[in-house]
C-alpha cells in the first residue's frame, strides 16, 4: 500500500505565499548576478534602491519599505556602514533615533549598475512582454494597496 498521496491538496486555494516567492526568484535570478558581480547582496541593494528613491530614512522605514526585519537589518546596515555603502546619524532633536544616508560610493555603484540593470529589465519584459510587465505592476500594486500598503516588520 502506498503512502503517497492521490487526492488534492485539503487546501481550496493555491498556496499564493509561495507562487509570490517563486515568482520573485524567477526575476531576482536574473539581476542576482550583476548584483554579485559588483558584490551586493540583494538586500543591500534593496537598501540603496529604496534610498535612491526616498532619501535618507530611519532604519525602520528601510525595513518596512525593503522587507527586512529589525534584527536582519541591524546588521545589513552595519556591513554596508563598513563597506561605505550607508552612513548612519544620529538625529540632533532625538539621540536615540538615527537616520540612514546613501554615500558617493553607493551612488556610484547605483550609476554603475543602471545601464545593466536597465538592460535586464528590457530583456526580461521582452521575454514576457510589455503588457504582462504593465499587467504584473498593476496588479501587484492594487494587491498591495488593498492589504495596507507595504509590509510592517517582517522575517527574513
Amino acid at each position: 500500500m502506498s503512502t503517497r498521496r492521490t487526492s488534492r491538496s485539503t487546501f481550496r486555494h493555491r498556496n499564493l505565499p509561495l507562487l509570490l516567492l517563486q515568482a520573485r526568484e524567477a526575476v531576482i535570478s536574473r539581476f542576482r548576478p550583476l548584483l554579485n558581480a559588483h558584490g551586493v547582496t540583494e538586500q543591500q541593494w534593496r537598501i540603496v534602491r529604496s534610498l535612491l528613491d526616498t532619501g535618507p530614512q530611519e532604519p525602520r522605514q528601510i525595513g518596512r519599505l525593503c522587507g527586512i526585519s529589525s534584527p536582519s537589518l541591524a546588521g545589513v546596515l552595519a556591513r554596508m556602514e563598513d563597506l561605505d555603502l550607508v552612513s548612519r546619524e544620529r538625529l540632533a532633536h532625538d539621540q536615540r533615533r538615527v537616520m540612514v544616508s546613501l554615500t558617493a560610493r553607493s551612488r556610484a555603484l547605483a550609476a554603475a549598475l543602471a545601464p545593466r540593470i536597465d538592460a535586464e529589465y528590457a530583456a526580461l519584459e521582452s521575454c514576457v512582454g510589455a503588457e504582462l510587465m504593465r499587467r504584473a505592476y498593476a496588479t501587484l500594486d492594487e494587491l498591495m494597496g488593498l492589504l495596507g500598503g507595504t509590509p510592517g516588520d517582517v522575517e527574513d
